[in-house]
């Protein structure tokens, strides 16, 4: 069996991103060698999530305002001004906790003739809550 590992590296500008790594992981199945398997990618920061979905730009707009929604951005450790306890430790980040909590942290995609083996329309996307610094993923892959 093999095994091949690589970080993808992002500099991020806005505080929230989504930024489509499909292609950079479908090189690194290639420079894998590995033609049936599995190719784990996950977000390497607990504000940051790794998912799948379609890669239309409506779509990831009504993301970013559903989860801003469920957990709007507020710098504030008071929550009764609507802020967050996590925020009392000096940083401000508590929103981009909770929407990598309901995004998640990682997916698995089947490799099948040295391909990823994706139903239509399906993209891997990073999505960063608490932006503008280099942030990473990490793609591990395993099979033969």
């Amino acid at each position: 069996m093999k095994s091949y590992r690589k970080e993808l590296w992002f500099n991020t500008t806005q505080r929230r991103e989504y930024i489509n790594i499909t292609r950079e992981v479908d090189q690194a199945v290639r420079d894998s060698g590995v033609s049936e398997g599995f190719c784990l990618v996950n977000a390497m920061h607990i504000t940051a999530s790794v998912y799948i979905n379609d890669a239309e730009s409506g779509l990831i707009q009504d993301y970013d305002d559903w989860l801003e929604g469920l957990a709007p951005f507020n710098p504030s450790g008071d929550p009764a001004s609507g802020g967050y306890r996590h925020n009392r430790t000096g940083e401000d980040n508590a929103d981009a906790h909770l929407k990598r909590q309901v995004m998640g942290r990682q997916v698995v995609v089947a490799i099948t003739e040295g391909q990823l083996d994706f139903g239509p329309w399906e993209q891997i996307y990073y999505a960063e809550f608490d932006g503008r610094r280099r942030k990473r993923a990490l793609v591990k892959i395993i099979g033969e």
